[in-house]
C-alpha cells in the first residue's frame, strides 16, 4: 500500500536493534523519502542535520518492523470445535473421519467468496500490524484447485493494497491431497505443475512456491517436480519439511536453492549442511510446536554452530497455530527452543526478510526502507521477555507513520 511520504522525521536517544544486534550507544535516526537517511550516535548529531526535521520523540527502543515470513491467514471457516474435541480426548484420526482437519478448512475455503475471505482475514492481519508487523507472507493451500488457489492469492494481494503492510504471497498448492484426488497423488502434482503454477505466474499472483514434504502430504520426488515447475516460471521456492519425520526434503530443497525450509524439527546434520551450503534460512515455528504439544525440537544448536540463519514466524493458521501475535513468537522461541532474545528478534527482522528473498528489509541501516517500530521498553530483550500488548509507541511503513503519529 503506497502512501504520501511526510517530511524528514527525527528520533533522538533511541536504543537501536538494527536487525542483527543492538547498537552499543544511544542513537539518532532520521527518515526521509521513505528511507533511513541517517543513523548515527547522539554525540554526532548537530543542528545542521536536524534542520527541517519533525521531532518524533526521545527514548525507547527502535527495531525494524517485524517480518512474519510464514502465515496461512487467508482461510474459510474455523476449527475451534476440533481444538475442544482434542482436549476432550478425541484423536486426530477420528476428527479427520468426521470430516475435520485440513480438509474441513479446504471445504470452507472453496465455498467462500473472495469478499468473504477478505473480510475474515482483515482482522487477523490488522492484529499483526498492531503488534508491529510491516511485512507478512501469506500462503495459499486451502483451495487445492486452480481457481480456488488463485482466489486465495488474489485475496492476499488485496489485503496488501488495503492496509499499510507489505504482503508477500506464496503458492502452496502442494499442501494436502484434495478428496477428489485420493489415491491419485501424482495426478494432483501434475495439476499443480502443469496448470496451477503457470496460472499463478501468468497473473503475477505468487512471489514464491511452497510444498509440504511429509509422509502425510507429498514425497520428496513429488516436491522436486513442483520445484522444477516453479523454477521454469522464475519463481523462488520454499519448503515445509522435516516437521513430523526426516524424509530429506530440506536437503533436496536446499539443492534447488530454496529460500527457506520451515518447521524442520526432525532435520539431521546432512540437512543442516545442505542449508549452510545453499544459504537457505531455517524458519522456526514455535506456535505450531506449542499448539500441537510436540516434543521433538528443531536442532537449534546445530543450526547455530553451522551459521544457518534462523527466522521466527507465527505459522498463523486455523488448525495447528491459531496465533496472530508476532511478538508472542519471540517469547515462545526463547522459552521453547532456547533462542536468545537477540536471535529471536533477528529471526523476525533481518532473517525473516531473508527467508522471503527480501534482504533489503528487516534492517535499520542507512538507505534501507523505513519500515520501523518504536517500543515503550528499555531494552530489546523485553520484547521476548514479556507477552504484553500495548508496547508499540510508533510504527512506520515505507516511511509513513501508521501508529502513534
Amino acid at each position: 500500500m503506497t502512501q504520501t511520504t511526510p517530511n524528514r522525521l527525527l528520533w533522538r536517544d533511541v536504543t537501536v536493534f538494527d536487525g542483527l544486534a543492538t547498537r552499543p550507544e544511544p542513537m539518532a535516526v532520521i527518515v526521509e523519502d521513505g528511507r533511513i537517511a541517517r543513523l548515527l550516535p547522539m554525540q554526532d548529531l548537530d543542528a545542521a542535520l536536524t534542520d527541517g526535521c519533525r521531532d518524533m520523540g526521545r527514548g525507547g527502543v527502535m527495531t525494524p518492523g517485524l517480518v512474519d515470513c510464514h502465515t496461512h491467514i487467508v482461510f474459510g471457516g474455523g476449527r475451534a470445535e476440533e481444538f475442544e474435541a482434542r482436549l476432550e480426548g478425541v484423536s486426530y484420526e477420528e476428527i479427520a473421519r468426521r470430516g475435520g482437519g485440513i480438509l474441513s478448512t479446504v471445504k470452507a475455503t472453496r465455498q467462500a467468496s473472495e469478499d468473504t475471505l477478505f473480510r475474515a482475514a482483515l482482522p487477523r492481519l490488522e492484529a499483526m500490524i498492531a503488534d508491529g508487523a510491516t511485512t507478512v507472507e501469506i500462503k495459499s493451500g486451502y483451495g487445492l484447485t486452480v481457481n480456488d488457489e488463485l482466489k486465495m492469492l488474489r485475496v492476499a494481494r488485496r489485503l496488501g493494497e488495503a492496509l499499510p503492510v507489505r504482503v508477500v504471497t506464496t503458492l502452496l498448492g502442494a499442501h494436502a491431497l484434495p478428496p477428489e484426488y485420493q489415491g491419485r497423488s501424482d495426478a494432483y502434482i501434475d495439476l499443480v505443475c502443469d496448470e496451477m503454477i503457470p496460472a499463478a505466474a501468468a497473473e503475477g499472483l505468487a512471489d514464491a512456491v511452497d510444498v509440504f514434504c511429509e509422509k502425510i502430504a507429498f514425497s520428496v520426488a513429488q516436491c522436486e517436480r513442483v520445484f522444477q515447475a516453479a523454477e521454469a516460471h522464475g519463481l523462488p521456492i520454499k519448503a515445509h519439511a522435516e516437521q513430523l519425520s526426516n524424509l530429506g526434503g530440506t536437503a533436496m530443497a536446499a539443492r534447488h536453492g530454496a529460500l527457506s525450509a520451515d518447521h524442520i524439527e526432525y532435520l539431521d546434520p546432512a540437512g543442516i549442511e545442505a542449508m549452510r551450503e545453499a544459504g537457505s534460512v531455517a524458519v522456526i515455528l514455535p506456535g505450531a510446536f506449542h499448539t500441537l504439544r510436540e516434543t521433538q525440537q528443531p536442532p537449534i544448536a546445530g543450526l547455530r554452530e553451522a551459521g544457518v540463519p534462523m527466522a521466527v514466524a507465527t505459522d498463523a493458521n486455523p488448525g495447528s497455530s491459531p496465533l496472530f501475535m508476532p511478538s508472542l513468537m519471540l517469547n515462545l522461541a526463547c522459552t521453547l527452543f532456547r533462542l536468545t532474545p537477540s536471535e529471536a528478534l533477528a529471526g523476525m527482522t533481518a532473517h525473516g526478510a531473508a527467508a522471503l528473498g527480501r534482504r533489503e528489509l528487516g534492517r535499520l541501516e542507512e538507505g534501507a526502507p523505513a519500515d520501523l517500530c518504536v517500543w515503550n521498553i528499555d531494552s530489546p530483550a523485553e520484547l521476548a521477555y514479556a507477552v504484553q500488548p500495548g508496547r508499540l509507541r510508533q510504527r512506520l511503513f515505507q516511511g509513513v507513520p501508521s501508529h502513534g503519529a
